[in-house]
């Protein structure tokens, strides 16, 4: 399969890539900088701003699945219309965890104690999320991480288990997750279609 990725320097693409390499797929790498994004066999460098939503679908074309790891300053309908122009059925969204309901049964956002200063930064990926669920052409997924997300080891899928809307915890209550692992769950997502047109998320046991 080629997949495009957008955000492909980042800390969640770059993974996302190197798992979709390691499992044979053609990768379109698309970034700002074309120094940054990653490079190697069964990767295609394509610089650009996947913000700009008249090149988005040049960016993307030719591509079988697009997965986004951009920040969601570039809102649902602008990837919607890119991948609508280009043909392409399948969509993926590294998503957040503000969304996503806490062992008490709140949502994170709305949780005592959750960062004033943050609500500003994540309250955009809830709105992406609620946009995305108005759509019902294209065949995409919003997939939430953990609670913490951090770059680290690449235990494998023994390690952690799926969810729907509800936070994973581990045994000791903490919900995490490293990009490596984080990205065998985006490419299994891939691959087998388990959540088309809805939310899932991911978390160490």
């Amino acid at each position: 399969m080629k997949v495009a990725v957008l955000g492909a320097s980042g800390k969640g693409g770059s993974e996302i890539t190197k798992e979709l390499v390691s499992r044979g797929h053609e990768v379109i790498a698309i970034g700002r900088n074309a120094e940054t994004l990653p490079s190697g066999d069964h990767i295609e460098q394509r610089p650009g701003d996947a913000s700009d939503a008249a090149a988005l679908p040049g960016l993307i074309d030719g591509a079988d699945a697009v997965i986004s790891a951009l920040h969601f300053d570039v809102p649902a309908a602008t990837l919607l219309s890119a991948v609508k122009k280009a043909g392409i059925d399948r969509l993926l969204v590294m998503g957040g965890a503000a969304s996503l309901t806490n062992p008490d049964g709140v949502r994170v956002f709305d949780s005592e104690g959750f960062p004033e200063f943050l609500k500003p930064i994540v309250k955009p990926g809830i709105d992406f999320l609620d946009d995305l669920k108005k759509e019902d052409e294209v065949e995409w997924t919003f997939f939430s991480p953990a609670m913490t997300i951090f770059v680290g080891d690449r235990k494998g899928p023994g390690s952690f288990r799926l969810g729907k809307d509800d936070l994973v915890v581990d045994e000791a209550g903490e919900s995490k997750i490293s990009y490596a692992d984080y990205a065998i769950a985006m490419v299994d997502e891939l691959e087998q279609g388990n959540s088309i047109r809805s939310r899932f998320t991911v978390g160490y046991k």
